[in-house]
Parts: structure tokens; sequence; C-alpha cells
């Protein structure tokens, strides 16, 4: 491709609200503009990209057996409401009317819709495994959209959907996915970490997230370094500490606090730790309130909790509710005299020898409360993992964070949405079972701007070549007719090698073109002008290293063949 020929609109700055690297480069290489908040137009550029993101996903599925459909990205409001999602997916989900009124939404994922052609189609066990995936356009309407295509309410994504017969089947698809991902991402050229995570709003009781390791990701994870576990800290498993003795504990005492109702007020007033501090936490579900105990200087990790109860519904109590359960108000109760109500204690909790916590009364609290005398509960990992804590996976080391850019997530859903939608199959002896299904998302821009987190420098992006636009970039230095019918020839011949090549012939100065180049980040540079036209000899550079070669012009393409070629295929190669 001729640069002079090329929608190339390359910026000095990018906008203010461009904050991380890839949104910034992304914007000033001319690779998207932005229409509305979270919408972008993707200029040639920057498809470029995408579409070698999706040449590798549609590899790779097609490879396990997966077979490509395409689905409506505007859905009817009776298959969500079908699947119990109309009300519970909540703003996210854009809902529109069409011109009689009907109930619409732009699809953010398309399990009802799959789920539905699945009823319809698939009869016998005879017909599985299955595995139906589309690349298309969706949409959420994040409440704040920001870092360009990291997270934006319009996106592109793979999503895939399994079918098997028995949970044994569908698990043996779910483990078929999760190499697959590993390949795909190998092959983006990313450094990547499959972590186990939480199901959120999609459901299911399987799942891992692929996360392209990067300081500015939005993800905290966690890892184990001696047993390898890893995991998001939503999901985290933390080892809790042993249990105290109640040989030495002293009696309960009530202690006055008036209009002092948190954790900090109450610890300066009292003259004790936070960590001594019993935090009650009430929360709602469908069928009844339950309490949940931190250590006073932890939070809560509400998923594990949500997963705990086996509940997709998990909101804080109201008011009225805690007066209820506790016959005080928030910042006032503990478990102390709680009847009636499921009580759930952290490991911590519980390992507390005398503890302070609310004393079910207005301006009231307890010292010298000691778990197992004073109350009883539950004991469960419920914190978010921290830098250090112990490994709940193998007890013998501490976990340490990272963070990460989830350009990947799986899920084991069960029979989730089969059983919601009748979507049944006779088994092999004749009765109708609902279908064990799994489903798999990629986003395509998020991969495509997680490289570029991992892959820049001051100057711009260094692509690595299985997604770079192109694999090489031909600068024509110089204004010399000579000079130019060098580089055309050059072009041709990187080109007739079956070379991706961008070819700078505008009639720009040598510094333009070289940053330029140095800003889009095309894996190897070639330069030429009246001093290497007269030598014979063409300047070879390395984006990601920097390393420099002078090359002569016959040796040239055999040169960038030998190094690019075998690199397409990434690690995989």
């Amino acid at each position: 491709m001729r640069a002079s020929r090329f929608l190339l609109p390359t910026a000095k700055e990018a906008p203010a609200d461009a904050t991380v690297a890839s949104h910034v480069l992304m914007m000033r290489a001319g690779m998207i503009r932005r229409v509305a908040a979270g919408i972008y137009t993707i200029l040639p550029l920057g498809l470029r990209v995408l579409r070698k993101v999706e040449h590798i996903v549609r590899e790779e599925l097609d490879r396990v057996g997966c077979l490509e459909v395409t689905m409506p990205m505007v859905i009817p409001a009776e298959l969500w409401e079908e699947s119990g999602r109309w009300e519970f997916y909540g703003p996210e989900l854009l809902r529109v009317k069409d011109r009689k009124g009907g109930d619409f939404c732009l699809g953010p994922t398309h399990e009802e819709v799959i789920t539905t052609l699945a009823a319809s189609e698939i009869k016998s066990y005879r017909q599985l495994p299955l595995n139906l995936y589309q690349v298309q356009t969706k949409f959420r309407d994040e409440i704040r959209p920001r870092f360009g295509l990291m997270r934006g309410r319009e996106f592109v994504m793979k999503d895939a959907y399994s079918f098997d017969l028995d949970p044994d089947g569908a698990r043996e698809s779910y483990w078929q996915m999760h190499e697959a991902y590993s390949r795909i991402f190998a092959r983006c050229g990313v450094t990547f970490a499959p972590v186990e995570a939480d199901t959120g709003n999609i459901g299911g009781s399987l799942s891992h997230e692929f996360q392209v390791i990067a300081d500015t990701g939005e993800d905290a994870l966690a890892t184990c370094t001696n047993c390898g576990y890893a995991a998001n800290v939503e999901k985290a498993q933390v080892a809790g500490p042993p249990l105290a003795g109640l040989t030495s504990a002293g009696a309960r005492q009530t202690v006055s606090t008036p209009n002092v109702g948190t954790i900090a007020d109450v610890s300066a007033l009292m003259g004790v730790d936070p960590k001594q501090f019993i935090k009650a936490l009430v929360f709602e579900t469908e069928e009844e309130p339950v309490m949940a105990l931190m250590r006073g200087d932890r939070d809560l990790n509400e998923p594990k909790l949500r997963v705990l109860l086996g509940v997709d519904d998990l909101r804080p109590a109201t008011p009225e509710t805690i007066l209820r359960v506790a016959g005080a108000p928030a910042g006032f109760i503990g478990p102390v005299g709680i009847e009636g109500t499921r009580i759930i204690a952290d490991h911590e909790v519980l390992a507390l020898s005398e503890a302070v916590c609310g004393a079910n009364a207005v301006d009231e609290h307890l010292k010298g409360v000691v778990p197992g005398r004073d109350f009883t509960a539950e004991a469960a990992d419920l914190r978010i993992a921290e830098e250090g804590d112990a490994c709940g996976r193998c007890g013998d080391s501490t976990l340490s964070l990272r963070r990460g850019i989830e350009v990947g997530h799986i899920f084991y859903l069960g029979t989730k949405y089969s059983e919601a939608m009748k979507a049944t199959v006779l088994d092999t002896n004749g009765k109708a079972t609902p279908l064990e299904m799994g489903c798999y998302g990629i986003g395509i821009g998020r991969t495509a701007a997680a490289c570029i987190e991992q892959n820049h420098d001051e100057n711009g992006i260094c692509w690595p070549v299985p997604l770079a636009p192109f694999e090489v970039h031909l600068l024509a230095l110089g204004k010399q007719d000579e000079v130019l019918d060098a580089c055309t020839a050059l072009y041709d011949q990187l080109q007739d090698a079956g070379l991706d090549v961008l070819f700078d012939d505008r009639p720009e100065r040598p510094g333009f073109k070289f940053k330029d180049a140095e800003l889009v980040g095309m894996p190897w540079r070639v330069a030429l002008g009246k001093r290497g036209l007269e030598s014979g000899m063409v300047e070879v550079m390395e984006r990601a290293s920097g390393e420099r070669f002078d090359v002569a012009s016959d040796e040239l393409v055999s040169f960038l063949s030998e190094r690019i070629v075998p690199a397409r295929r990434g690690d995989l190669a």
C-alpha cells in the first residue's frame, strides 16, 4: 500500500480525554476517531489490525471444529424475558422500541438468541457436541466509557457457544476452548495469563478470564508463585488464619458510643485497632436477608458471597431491613444476639480473640466479643485478596498482585439458559434433557488495544508481527526520481515475496517520515536515500529493539522474509 493513497491522519497530540497509552496512540496514529462517548469510527490502519485479530481467532476456532454463524444485533425483548435477564441485566442493556411499539434491545451478548436457535435445530444427541461462533458488533451502555477501545459502548466481539449432552462433555468442550484461547493470544504476540474469575451476570459455575498483563490494566490479579494458582481478585482464594483459643477471654462489656457509627471513629474513641473490629453487613436476596462479617480493616468481596449463597440477585439491605434484622441502624449492628438470620463470617473474624462490634442498640458497641462464645457463624472466605495474603489453594505461599486487561472470558453455563428457554435434546434413551452449554468471548478491539499497552515506547507503537497493520514500512528519503524508482522496485519485490508493505512515497521531509514510522510502529522499517542508493545498501531497523542493520539491496527480501514469516504465527511458529 502506498502511503500517498492511504488515509493516515497522524497527529502530534491526542485529545485531552485520551489518558492510557493505547487510546493516545490509536488516536495519534490515525487508527480511530471518536463519534460519541465510547463509540468510534475505525480507520483503515486500525481496521487492518482488527482484521488480523479476527483472522487468528477464526483460524484457531475453525481448527477445533467450531462453526461460524451471524446473529442479529437487534433482539426482541421476549427472548430476554424468557431467560429472566430483561430486568436483571440492568441499565447496560440498551432498550429500544420499533415503530409498532415492540420492545427490543441492542445485543450485548447472545445467549438468548443462540439458545433459541439450539432449541429449534438440535433434536438428537447425535448432533452433539456443537460449537457455534460469530464475530459481530455488540453494544453495552457503559456508565463510564473510557480508554478508547478498551472500554467502549459499541465494540466488536467474538462470541461462541458450545452445546453438549452432559456435564462431562460440556467440561471437555470448555477446556478445549481454554486451549484454543491460549493459542489465540500466544499467536497475537501478547503476554497473557488465564485466571479463575467470577461468572458475573452471564452466570454459570466455571469461568476463566484471559488477561493481558499490563500496568494500566483495570483488573487486579492474584497469583501464587508456589502452586501457579491465578485468579481475579474477585475470585482469588485466601487462606484463613488459625482459630483463636477461648481460655484467656474476659467478659464482654457494653461501651457507650454516642453519635459514633463508623469503624474509624469508634476506633479513635475506644483506642482499639480496626483489625480488632467485626464489621457487620446485611444483604438482601430473593429469599431472605443474610449478615456477612468482616474484620474492620477488610473489604467484603460481594461476588464471593453471591457464589456462596448461590444467588444472582444480591443487594445491600435497606435501612428498614437492617432495623428488622438487628434492631438498630447500620453502624451499631453486630452478630451478638442475632436470631433467625443466617450469619456468615470471614475466616479472619473467627480468628479474633477479643473483638469490638455493634451492640444492636443505638449509640452502643460491645468489646471483649469472642467468636464461638458470644455468637456462632458459618466460616467462609469472603474478603478481597491483598498483596502478601496466604494462598487459599496451596496455603504454602503468599499471593502477589499485578494488573491485567481482560481480553477474553470463558464460562461453563450448565443448563442455566437451556432450562429457562426449553432447549432440550433426546439422549441415548430417547429422554428429553436440557442441553449443557458454555459461552466464550473475545474482545477484538480490546485485544488490539491491550497489545499496544504492552508494546509501546515514548515514540509510539511497537507492533508484534502477527497484529501489525503492515509488516514492513518502506521509506523513500528525498525527492530524487532515482530514489523513488529504486524504492518502487524494492516495494514490488517485497510484495511479490508475500510481505505486507506500507510504502511511504509521500513528498515529505525524511524527519517527518521517520516520526510517522516510529508512531505507527511497523515491526520492520526500511529506509533508502541517495547515499544508500550510491552504496547499494539499505538501512533496516527492528522497531521493538531499535537494532539497525545495513543490508544489500539484493538481499533485502531474504533478510526480512527469514525474520517475518516465522513470526507471523507468534509463539506457535
